[in-house]
């Protein structure tokens, strides 16, 4: 009778999950053919940026985003690549008279937020209006609405304006209390990464290179805010250093805006603009619905292409994730660049903290056999340190942001011990079997002898070797002469361009443009991404099974969730590491 039940229940939940997903499924295919419906735009409309989802490089295949949700690998982000054409399209779009920056706090790493302020400062040759409005903005949103002709602030809130700050978590005291001993292996003063693990507090050299950079990137942008503001330098580090912007009016004396003021009023400064009368509707156009719209643009027919391939997140051995840097699916897809003839260059867009020593090699070698035919630039965007600079050193030029974040040449291992954790607070012992002296290594149930570790130490060693040689080979510098600038120091763009280990500042385009002349085609090509995208139901099909599983762990682990996500994380750091020390944000 029970096993009669069992079966029973266990039907019914198949079929509830069956139609679950059968409706899921017919939702996402009418929404993606709802998406090819052409969008049309009325006259006096008004491109409204609110920017409140993260931005990756590349818009996602989303059909449930206008929806106003996310679904298991189809996450509600924006794509730079959207918006920057967005932009471009509604400058010489008629009916959009201006474009309304309406952000309270942006999700973005701080080179889109360059590519993107670039944008609209372009915009604005057009003679069109930008206009912003917050009740509350973080820095990155006030850098972004810095250049808007009118910018109105809530009476009751305030443009965070108080420089730049990047906090580090340490495990030490964490790691102590579980009996948990981390073994260190690294290259490099500056190759910091290890630190939370046997620190509980930054070292000298972590400080110092983390003040540097924090610098360099926060007096660029101060001087970028103070061009646009028609202010100094010096007045808004000032400001900012004194905390001297506490609330709307002190950012209005200050210069920082033009207006305080409400929501309503900025609206109607927009109608005012776009020549609506007060009482009249004012059109604003969501990006989500303008990025559908037809341009104005011609249709390039050139047979001459230049791939942009997209290598955004960790880099990982094997195939990886969608938001990892696979080496398999990555080297495969500067192979196809490589192999396809109408291909005439290649520009490597980089936004990684690194990863796997054994992947980024993987993928360097995929992008020497290329230079042999055809141009390979790099394009840095937010971040592309260590593993991340392994990809850009190998290509013919580099060209970043002087407020990329990259550099950090140097190569670490961890190799935790946790026998004390076992045997200490599990209960748990653990004996083996061998048939030679070292069988057993690497391990984590016992601690390595001096010989086990000097074996390690001496592979990280090579590695930095290699990683260093062929640094220089590709800066044109001597191996000597490219280690004072690594031992795993940070460098934002501006500084490392200092150093020989960046070209050129710039954007995609930049890259993208360069490409075109080491080929020779100049305007003669149309652009191809990689890797290839999946489709709609490959996307959803591929990723039910982990979504299911996923959201049993939640169910079952509850506050314990974060922790278990955590831990899935340091499970890729597997092998020997060319990575960025800590999950760096800068705020």
């Amino acid at each position: 009778m029970l096993n009669f039940l069992k079966y029973v229940l266990a039907t019914i939940v198949g079929l509830l999950l069956f139609s679950f997903i059968s409706i899921l499924i017919l939702i996402g295919i009418a929404a993606s053919a709802a998406s090819k419906d052409e969008v049309r735009i009325v006259e006096n409309s008004v491109l409204e940026l609110k920017l409140d989802n993260p931005i990756t490089e590349r818009d996602p295949h989303n059909p449930w985003q206008e929806l106003g949700f996310a679904f298991g690998g189809f996450s509600s982000t924006d794509g730079l690549d959207q918006i920057k054409a967005s932009i471009r399209k509604a400058k010489t779009d008629d009916n959009i008279k201006g474009i309304f920056l309406n952000m309270r706090f942006v999700d973005a790493g701080m080179a889109k937020l360059e590519e993107i302020r670039n944008e609209l400062i372009d915009f604005k040759k057009s003679g069109k209006f930008v206009v912003s409005y917050s009740d509350i903005s973080n820095e990155k949103a006030y850098y972004l609405a810095s250049v808007a002709d009118k910018i109105y602030v809530n009476p009751l809130g305030t443009p965070e304006f108080n420089g730049m700050s990047s906090e580090v978590y340490f495990f030490k005291g964490t790691l102590e209390k579980l009996d948990i001993k981390p073994q260190i292996f690294k290259v490099g003063e500056f190759k910091s990464a290890v630190e939370p693990f046997f620190l509980d507090k930054m070292s000298e050299p972590a400080r110092l290179q983390m003040q540097s950079f924090l610098n360099s990137i926060n007096d660029f942008q101060l001087r970028n805010i103070a061009k646009s503001r028609n202010k100094t330098y010096e007045e808004l580090k000032n400001i900012s250093d004194n905390l001297l912007v506490r609330d709307a009016a002190d950012a209005k004396k200050y210069g920082l805006i033009t207006d305080v003021g409400y929501y309503d009023e900025a609206i109607n400064y927009i109608k005012k603009k776009a020549g609506i009368k007060e009482d009249g509707k004012l059109e604003l156009v969501a990006l989500s619905k303008y990025k559908k719209a037809e341009g104005k643009e011609e249709k390039n027919s050139s047979k001459n292409r230049i791939a942009v391939i997209y290598a955004e997140g960790d880099i990982v051995d094997g195939k990886g994730d969608d938001d990892e840097i696979g080496s398999e699916r990555y080297a495969e897809a500067i192979r196809k660049a490589r192999l396809d003839e109408r291909v005439k260059a290649v520009v490597l867009r980089i936004s990684s903290p690194g990863g796997s020593a054994l992947a980024s090699d993987v993928l360097w070698r995929e992008i020497q056999l290329t230079r042999k035919v055809k141009p390979v630039i790099a394009s840095m965007s937010d971040m592309a340190a260590s593993g991340g600079y392994y990809l850009a050193m190998g290509c013919d030029t580099i060209v970043a942001h002087p407020n990329t974040i990259t550099g950090s040449i140097g190569v670490f291992g961890i190799i935790p011990n946790i026998q004390g954790f076992m045997n200490n607070k599990l209960g748990i012992t653990v004996d083996n079997v061998k048939t030679g002296k070292y069988s057993d290594v690497p391990t984590l149930t016992r601690p390595m002898t001096a010989f086990e570790q000097e074996v390690v130490q001496r592979q990280i060693n090579q590695i930095y070797d290699v990683f260093t040689k062929k640094a220089a080979q590709g800066r044109g510098m001597t191996q000597d002469k490219l280690k004072e600038y690594a031992s795993g120091r940070v460098w934002s763009g501006a500084e490392a361009k200092q150093r020989n280990l960046v070209d050129v500042f710039g954007g995609l385009e930049t890259a993208i443009k360069i490409a075109a002349e080491k080929a020779n085609i100049k305007d003669d090509y149309r652009l191809t991404e990689l890797p290839a995208r999946k489709s709609f139901l490959e996307e959803l099909m591929g990723d039910m099974g982990s979504q299911v599983k996923e959201q049993y762990v939640k169910a079952e682990l509850g506050e314990l969730y974060p922790l278990y996500n955590m831990y899935k994380k340091v499970e890729h750091i597997q092998g020997i590491q060319t990575r960025m020390p800590y999950n760096l944000s800068v705020e």
